[in-house]
């Protein structure tokens, strides 16, 4: 068996799922010697609300780890990443690919965890980021099942897959269906069905007092079932089962992991939840006979049902649906199982094999399992693996392999990052993507008569230079003058450039045709908050409630929110400078020319200037 070796297993199930092949092999290998990162599922398809639980869970065990990291049992790290749930998402998967590459090469520096072997259960986008971004010396894909039938467009998964076969050094598959498909793009695959972990039933020991309290009380007999219920399952023959036989009692032990609505409200069907793998063999025992009712789908088509070898550890017969590798397993053991391919037929089969216990058939059934158990199946794998390892090690161009496979990542990362640079820039600088991110910071309200005009100057303006933004400020606040909507001016600013600001800005009143007498000037502050605060004093004293703010457009909903905690009683009527010279954007150029560039760089950092302030001021308690 394979031993001291590092192992990447990137999961297609977490580890506090139904215990199935992921977590015997890799448990098996841990205590065999060879450390193991368990990296927990990164998604096939987009979630949806029945994931929510296992969402929650996931972050659970994030935040009760190291960073997503936890020793599970020795030699074994389990690794649950927190990432973005869309797996086809182009940009999810960029993200998630720094999200996830990053933690996992720290962590393997800190334990010393050079040169894996990578064995992946997923074939998806994200499986390759973290398969091409490790200085892997073997990689292995087990195909367990027709991914192309779990996704809603299997051509993303059918290209990733493709590429994962290619570049395997070993194939396992699930059944012969697989075989085929995998064989179309490398050489090197072998069939190895699920097994069963033979020593949990040589363990069992018949007695009353092992019998679980959830059982122990359900009529005889029991049909019973193991595994996870989901939308595989049959669950209209479940239905004609029950209501065909009212006296019989059908057991379903496992996570729902569908709408199970079909058969929730019979009386004789029982779903006692998922259960510890260790305690399995006490509720097969209580069963008469066991089932597969699995729908014929081509998901189903490629299927191999590991219950089947727990049934038969237990002695119990079984009865399936008609599934192909139900059918290739009957050939290789002597037509053990019963196979129906309609309800009728199913229920017939499950009647014969509670008229017949015969000895002979419950021994052969337990020989089926010893010859499917798991011990023998990894045995054989790591044959596979260790004599592929030492073909590859003896490779006399290894070296350049090895250095090829690095300078195609090196120059793919290069053209990923690219890009991702290129289409960034293209958001944000030729689509309105930035300017709609922007809107929420923009109130305008239609003028209305007021105590006064309040201009909240330019300090150091847009552009971060001393001088910027108060001149077209000054003009809206005199248009409003001139309107009638107020007989009086604020002009607000503590910044002195040379001159006072609030001066300069009353010089260019006056000269605009303000009589002087009109404006009255507020030298103090120099932020929003401070504004504010000095500004309600002066309004106080002239006992004047009800003002026209003019500010820059993307200003205005900071100074709302400064104003509506700390000056409530004020009336402010939003009336910003309309067409801002340092904000325009988009439209024609001198000579007619449209401008397709819709931001620059100032206005850009001008933006993100407001929105930092807003946190910044609710951090401080201004807002």
């Amino acid at each position: 068996m394979v031993k001291g070796q590092n192992i990447i297993c990137i999961s297609s199930i977490d580890w506090d799922f139904v215990w199935q092949g992921h977590q015997e092999i890799m448990s098996t290998l841990a205590k065999n010697g060879n450390r193991v990162l368990f990296i927990e599922n990164t998604g096939v398809r987009a979630p949806n609300l029945r994931d929510i639980q296992r969402l929650r869970k996931r972050i659970i065990n994030w935040f009760k780890s190291i960073k997503g990291f936890r020793l599970e049992i020795e030699n074994l790290y389990v690794y649950s990443p927190i990432i973005l749930p869309f797996p086809y998402s182009r940009i999810a998967r960029w993200v998630n690919k720094y999200m996830l590459i990053t933690p996992i090469k720290r962590w393997m520096r800190a334990m010393e965890f050079y040169n894996p072997i990578v064995w992946t259960f997923l074939p998806t986008g994200t499986a390759l980021d973290i398969i091409n971004n490790v200085d892997r010396k073997f990689l292995i894909y087990y195909c367990i099942a027709d991914f192309y039938e779990l996704v809603g467009n299997p051509k993303k998964v059918r290209k990733t897959e493709n590429e994962l076969m290619r570049e395997s050094d070993l194939i396992f598959a699930q059944g012969e269906i697989l075989k085929e498909k995998c064989r179309q793009f490398n050489d090197n695959v072998y069939i190895f069905p699920f097994g069963v972990k033979i020593e949990t039933f040589d363990n069992f020991q018949n007695m009353a007092e092992n019998i679980p309290s959830d059982i122990r009380n359900i009529r005889r007999p029991i049909i019973g079932y193991i595994g996870g219920i989901h939308r595989h399952i049959d669950f209209k023959l479940i239905r004609f089962m029950a209501e065909r036989h009212p006296e019989w009692s059908i057991v379903l032990i496992g996570p729902i992991q569908t709408d199970i609505s079909e058969i929730s409200n019979l009386g004789n069907v029982f779903l006692l939840g998922k259960k510890d793998f260790s305690s399995l063999p006490n509720y097969i025992n209580e069963f008469n006979a066991g089932i597969i009712p699995y729908n014929k789908s081509k998901y189903t088509a490629t299927v191999f049902p590991t219950k089947l070898n727990e049934y038969h550890a237990m002695g119990k017969p079984v009865v399936s649906t008609d599934l192909p590798e139900v059918a290739n397993f009957n050939a290789r053991n002597d037509n053990l199982i019963l196979v129906a391919d309609t309800y009728e037929k199913f229920v017939d089969c499950i009647l014969k094999t509670l008229n017949s216990g015969r000895s002979e058939l419950i021994n052969k059934r337990i020989i089926s399992a010893r010859k499917n158990s798991w011990t023998a199946r990894i045995d054989e794998m790591c044959n596979l693996i260790e004599d592929a390892l030492k073909k590859k090690a003896r490779g006399p161009f290894d070296w350049q392999e090895n250095f090829l496979r690095f300078y195609v990542a090196s120059r793919r990362k290069i053209f990923r990052i690219g890009t991702f640079v290129l289409i960034t820039y293209l958001l944000l600088f030729y689509t309105p993507l930035v300017w709609f991110i922007a809107s929420p910071l923009k109130i305008s309200q239609m003028p209305e008569k007021a105590d006064c005009i309040v201009v909240f100057a330019g300090g150091v303006g847009e552009l971060g230079r001393a001088g910027q933004g108060y001149e077209e400020r000054v003009e809206r606040a005199v248009e409003l003058y001139r309107k009638g909507y107020a007989k009086n001016l604020i002009f607000v600013s503590g910044f002195s450039y040379i001159y006072k600001e609030p001066y300069i800005m009353k010089t260019l009143a006056v000269s605009l045709g303000v009589p002087s007498e009109a404006i009255l000037l507020e030298e103090n502050g120099i932020n929003t908050y401070q504004y504010i605060y000095f500004l309600k004093q002066g309004l106080r004293q002239n006992n004047w409630q009800k003002i026209l703010l003019v500010s820059s457009p993307f200003h205005m909903r900071r100074s709302s929110l400064v104003f509506k905690k700390n000056a409530p009683k004020i009336k402010v009527i939003f009336t910003p400078v309309t067409h801002s010279v340092f904000y325009r954007h988009g439209g024609y150029d001198e000579k007619g020319r449209k401008i397709f560039k819709q931001i620059d760089s100032e206005q850009i950092k001008a933006i993100m200037h407001e929105y930092l302030g807003i946190f910044y001021y609710y951090f401080k308690g201004y807002i």
